[in-house]
């Protein structure tokens, strides 16, 4: 059976994925499907650097804006929604085009991992409460005993996939690292061609510092104050992505302003290396120096089927 067209545009955040994504739409007159873990969030707007109207240019775009910050959103939910979009991009003829910096989504999606839940006979909800007493440093450091590959590429603060790695070392013995190299392994579920957009790490650095300065200029504090007056918990998903969280600390009296941007331009460049760091471990990859191409969209179509 002949396996459905894919493109990917992928990379580190502040690259110039979403522009790059819509061009290569209008040329190719195709649609954009996100796999942003954090764009996909109502009234989150400048935290997540979300594609506004204007830039789509008039390119549907598909998993933006589509849920409530009181939701939570995770693999299983992006794969099943990713798919839908597919599928209707798919029917109209169109090769549909995933745009976004989070690896873990894209590889879900391209090797079609499983991710059915299995009986964990009560370990996670023994988790979930050590992490009550605890807190996620604690979490953290009981990951890196058990599997440093793992703790080196999760965050601190992202609890849940913390959480799930404990859980799946203490339900089958060996590290979901080692689990993960198997199922890169697999065969893509698609004809893709993975593209991911790079840059000097100065002159990526400095974009992202400048991003941040942008964000705050435009209210992103005001925006995170509106969805703590909405009610939206800290523990939620959708406060957890970076940006998000410093700013709570900031409004809750917990840090200083000053200290709130720099830990977001800080946390930032941190989750840049990590996504590069991600990317060279994927198969197939074809990158993209957005420095070194005079014009990125003819570059990318050199190498479309």
């Amino acid at each position: 059976m002949e396996k459905q067209k894919l493109i990917i545009i992928a990379g580190p955040t502040a690259v110039g994925k979403s522009s790059a994504a819509v061009e290569l739409a209008k040329r190719l007159d195709t649609e954009v499907i996100s796999t942003d873990s954090m764009q996909v969030y109502r009234r989150m707007d400048i935290g997540t650097a979300k594609i506004t109207e204007e830039e789509m240019k008039g390119i549907p775009h598909h998993l933006t804006d589509v849920i409530e910050p009181f939701e939570d959103y995770n693999v299983v939910r992006f794969k099943e929604m990713a798919k839908k979009a597919i599928d209707e991009v798919l029917k109209k003829g169109k090769i549909p085009i995933m745009c976004g910096g989070t690896g873990f989504y894209i590889q879900a999606l391209l090797y079609d991992i499983d991710f059915t839940e299995e009986d964990n006979g009560g370990i996670r909800d023994e988790l979930y409460s050590l992490y009550e007493r605890e807190g996620a440093k604690y979490m953290h450091s009981l990951l890196e005993e058990k599997d440093p590959e793992s703790a080196a590429a999760i965050p601190v603060n992202n609890v849940k996939r913390v959480i799930r790695a404990i859980e799946f070392y203490e339900l089958h013995g060996r590290k979901i690292s080692e689990h993960n190299i198997t199922e890169r392994q697999k065969e893509s579920a698609y004809d893709s061609r993975f593209f991911v957009l790079t840059d000097d790490r100065k002159r990526l650095y400095e974009r992202i510092n400048k991003r941040v300065d942008k964000m705050v200029a435009e209210g992103l504090f005001d925006e995170v104050r509106a969805l703590m007056d909405e009610g939206v918990p800290r523990s939620s998903t959708a406060m957890q992505g970076i940006g998000y969280r410093e700013s709570y600390a900031y409004l809750s009296g917990e840090i200083t302003r000053d200290e709130a941007i720099e830990l977001i331009k800080t946390n930032s460049r941190h989750y840049a290396k990590r996504q590069l760091t991600w990317f060279k471990r994927e198969k197939n990859v074809i990158y993209i120096n957005i420095s070194e191409s005079g014009d990125i969209i003819n570059e990318l179509e050199k190498y479309l089927w």
